[in-house]
């Protein structure tokens, strides 16, 4: 009877982890004032996530602030200055984010999380995004989302 239980409870327990957010994994997200790709820049600039996970952006350089763009329907969110913030990324579809203090030098980046549900959503409202300098690189972090 004992070995009953204990088979049950261990089946309840792997159930529940299966279901719920046990197995979400954490994504880091450096900001950087130089990075492989250039100056003003997150590392890694496209992320492919799973529903579920949270995305860590970590001031690795100072100055830096992540605010949302463009998100799945009823998302936004912006980071402290200086401070590391987390994500959540709750809703399946494409994020695109900046950093705020320095979104006009093209400082941007796209995360997917599980289906890219609004695609073409994000593209379009991405090509309002005003950037001056390093212009093609949000199309670049775009055209990975698949």
């Amino acid at each position: 009877m004992k070995t009953k239980r204990h088979a049950l409870g261990l089946g309840a327990a792997l159930l529940a982890l299966a279901s719920g957010n046990a197995l979400a994994a954490e994504h880091e997200v450096k900001m950087l004032n130089k990075g492989a790709d250039g100056n003003f820049i997150f590392e890694p600039g496209y992320l492919k996530a799973a529903k579920g996970d949270t995305v860590k952006f970590v001031p690795v350089d100072m100055t830096h602030q992540p605010q949302s763009e463009v998100a799945p329907a009823g998302v936004a969110w912006k980071g402290e200055m200086n401070k590391p913030f987390t994500v959540t990324l709750a809703s399946e579809g494409v994020y695109v984010y900046s950093c705020l203090p320095h979104k006009t030098m093209g400082m941007v980046g796209v995360i997917q999380a599980g289906a890219p549900v609004n695609l073409a959503a994000a593209k379009e409202a991405a090509a309002g995004i005003k950037i001056a300098q390093n212009k093609d690189r949000l199309d670049k972090y775009l055209a990975q989302v698949k």
